[in-house]
C-alpha cells in the first residue's frame, strides 16, 4: 500500500504553496527516450529500490514506478505528498512509500538503493550534504542521476520570450508588495552537479541531453506557470486574474491558434558508487 512517514521538516519559506495540483497536471513529463536511457546506465535490473529526493507529487518517481520493486519518496510540502499518493491511486501505484520532510534529514539504511534521483531540486538543496548521503545511501555500483529540463520562461522561442516578459511584469510588481521570494539558490546546472558528484567521491560522472517537441496551449502554458515557485497563485495572489487576461491577450495577438511549438531540453547528470 502506499504508505505517509513524517521527517522533520525545517524550511521556512513555502515557496511551492499551492502549486502541487498544477505540478502534477502541467509539468511536462520527462521525455521516455530520457528514462530509458537513464535506467539502462544504471544497470537497473527491476527488483530494485529507489529513493526519489524532493519528489514533489512523484513525477520522477511514477513515472519509473515499473522499473523497481519498491520506491521511497520525499518532499518537503505535505501538499505535494497528498497530491503524489491521489495521482499514485489513480494509476493503481501501491509500491511507493510517501514521506513528507527535508531530504538532508532523511535517514535511510547504508547501501540500501540501487538508484537515487533528484528532479529539478538539486539547486534548492544543501548539495554537499546531499551528495554525502547518497554516496552512503546507495548500493556499491549504484547510482545517482540529477534530473532536470529548462523552464518554460528560459526557451528561445518569440512566444516564451513574451511569456518571460509578461511573468517578469507581474511577479515585479508583486514583489513590490512584499510577496513571498524565492530563497537564494546555489550553482545548477550539469557543469556543476558534475563537480559537486566528483568531489564527493563519485565514478563515470557524465551528464546526458535530449531534446523533445512539446505543442502548448494558452492554459497548459497558465498551469505551467503556476506550478512554479517564482508565478505562482500563491506569489501573484488578487493579480493572478489581471496576469491571466494581460497574459492571453498578448499570447492570441502573437498567434490567434493557442497552440505554440517548443523544442524542449532536458537531460540528466549521472554518478556511480564505486564498487
Amino acid at each position: 500500500m502506499n504508505r505517509v512517514a513524517y521527517v522533520k521538516p525545517n524550511f521556512p519559506v513555502d515557496a511551492f504553496a499551492g502549486t502541487a495540483i498544477y505540478y502534477i497536471r502541467y509539468r511536462v513529463p520527462y521525455p521516455e527516450g530520457l528514462l530509458t536511457d537513464l535506467v539502462a546506465r544504471a544497470g537497473i535490473t527491476g527488483k530494485g529500490r529507489l529513493l526519489d529526493l524532493a519528489c514533489g507529487p512523484g513525477r520522477v518517481a511514477l513515472a519509473l514506478v515499473a522499473s523497481f520493486q519498491e520506491i521511497w519518496a520525499i518532499d518537503l510540502e505535505p501538499e505535494m505528498i497528498v497530491v503524489g499518493q491521489q495521482e499514485a491511486i489513480q494509476r493503481e501505484v501501491n509500491n511507493i512509500t510517501w514521506m513528507v520532510g527535508k531530504a538532508e534529514e532523511l535517514e535511510a539504511p547504508p547501501a540500501s538503493f540501487a538508484l537515487i534521483t533528484i528532479g529539478e531540486a538539486f539547486h534548492r538543496l544543501d548539495q554537499q550534504r546531499v551528495a554525502k548521503h547518497t554516496l552512503q545511501w546507495l548500493q556499491p555500483g549504484g547510482c545517482v542521476a540529477i534530473l532536470g529540463g529548462y523552464g518554460l520562461t528560459s526557451g528561445t522561442e518569440p512566444w516564451q520570450c513574451l511569456v518571460a516578459a509578461i511573468v517578469r511584469q507581474w511577479t515585479r510588481r508583486t514583489a513590490a508588495h512584499n510577496a513571498v521570494s524565492a530563497p537564494p539558490q546555489p550553482g545548477s546546472g550539469p557543469d556543476h552537479n558534475e563537480r559537486v558528484l566528483r568531489a564527493t567521491g563519485f565514478a563515470e560522472v557524465a551528464s546526458y541531453s535530449f531534446i523533445a517537441p512539446y505543442d502548448w496551449t494558452i492554459d497548459t502554458i497558465i498551469g505551467n506557470l503556476y506550478s512554479t515557485s517564482f508565478c505562482s497563485k500563491h506569489v501573484l495572489g488578487d493579480n493572478a486574474a489581471a496576469f491571466e487576461a494581460e497574459l492571453k491577450a498578448a499570447l492570441l495577438a502573437y498567434d490567434p491558434s493557442g497552440k505554440y511549438h517548443e523544442q524542449m531540453r532536458f537531460g540528466y547528470t549521472l554518478g556511480r558508487k564505486p564498487p
